[in-house]
């Protein structure tokens, strides 16, 4: 891989998959000549996808089965193969296998990371490719953009300064979802600044075409609410908050009204109707047209459910002592 500019210090980039295929090809061949060093972490790959990338030029890693995969452990297992290196890159880009880098993103995250040793991560925005394709994939691209700045915690396409991030210690493994959050936590902890910068970044293929895939990932994401608030009593507190109260309290309080007191599940049912408007109204304020906002809402509404048996899951691993092991959409 090239050197990006003379003046600028060089930047690593790890990338990790499983199962990605053609997105992992799509993937690689959009970071040549864009980094100075590449590496591709492999989670148990049935598809062929290691030797595709040491034919793209990756330098390759493939995490043993002993231990849960997660991409936690992948992202950790890239960045101590690229600092094991006598020419340690300062800078290492994060990139998730079924995305594809935006053309000259890199140089813009380098020169800003450069210009400001306060700053200990930066971002750009991640678009969905085919938001046309099913409602969750529009979910996600609406998901992805958020307003540039200062953050508290962005998703898993970063560049990060490697000094940064041995400061922590890199992801925590143990956390299967929400990881990127629960690493942004500690990295702000530590005194470090994080920035999403104004540009394109990446383009994600989601492709979530199944009610399953969506319900999948819903229980995925309530996994990572608590286990992540397990870990950072501050974080995730109102996401919290509403999966317990919409999808655990206000149901049952609706069965036991339906069965014995009408008025009693009457307000919860009003309840649900204020909540839903509310969650419309939201997302038209934040750029989506009404019809499609009132679709949004609806999914949003039942994610709740899915949510709840996530952190369920979380609990009852915790309680076990059992491995926490990923929940995959795809």
């Amino acid at each position: 891989m090239s050197a990006l500019l003379p003046s600028l210090p060089r930047i690593g980039a790890v990338v990790i998959g499983r199962n990605e295929g053609q997105r992992l090809v799509n993937c690689l061949t959009s970071m040549e000549g864009e980094v100075d060093l590449l590496i591709y972490v492999d989670s148990g790959s049935t598809d062929g996808s290691l030797s595709a990338a040491e034919r793209l030029g990756a330098e390759t890693v493939l995490l043993s089965r002993d231990v849960p995969f997660t991409a936690a452990r992948a992202r950790n297992a890239g960045f101590e193969k690229i600092m094991a290196r006598p020419d340690a890159p300062e800078f290492v880009q994060f990139v998730d296998g079924d995305c594809t880098l935006e053309a000259g993103y890199l140089t813009h995250a380098a020169e800003a990371l450069a210009a400001d040793a306060s700053l200990g991560l930066v971002t750009g925005w991640r678009a969905e490719i085919q938001p046309e394709a099913s409602i969750y994939n529009e979910m996600c691209h609406f998901e992805w953009h958020r307003p540039a700045g200062e953050i508290l915690a962005c998703g898993g396409d970063m560049m990060v300064r490697a000094s940064a991030f041995e400061d922590i210690g890199g992801f925590n493994p143990e956390v299967i979802a929400a990881e990127d959050d629960e690493f942004c936590t500690r990295l702000r902890k530590a005194g470090h600044r994080l920035m999403r910068l104004p540009i394109p970044m990446t383009h994600h293929d989601a492709n979530m075409t199944a009610f399953s895939q969506w319900w999948s990932r819903a229980t995925r994401t309530g996994h990572g609410f608590e286990q992540v608030n397990d870990l950072h009593a501050d974080y995730f507190v109102r996401e919290r908050r509403r999966m317990w109260v919409f999808g655990g309290v206000l149901p049952l309080l609706a069965i036991f009204g339906a069965v014995l007191f009408w008025p009693l599940f009457a307000l919860i049912v009003a309840l649900y109707a204020v909540s839903y408007l509310r969650t419309v109204r939201g997302l038209v304020k934040g750029g989506l047209v009404r019809n499609r906002a009132e679709k949004h809402a609806v999914y949003l509404f039942l994610s709740k459910f899915p949510n709840i048996i996530g952190a369920a899951r979380y609990r009852k691993r915790k309680r076990l002592g059992s491995a926490m092991e990923i929940i995959e959409y795809k």
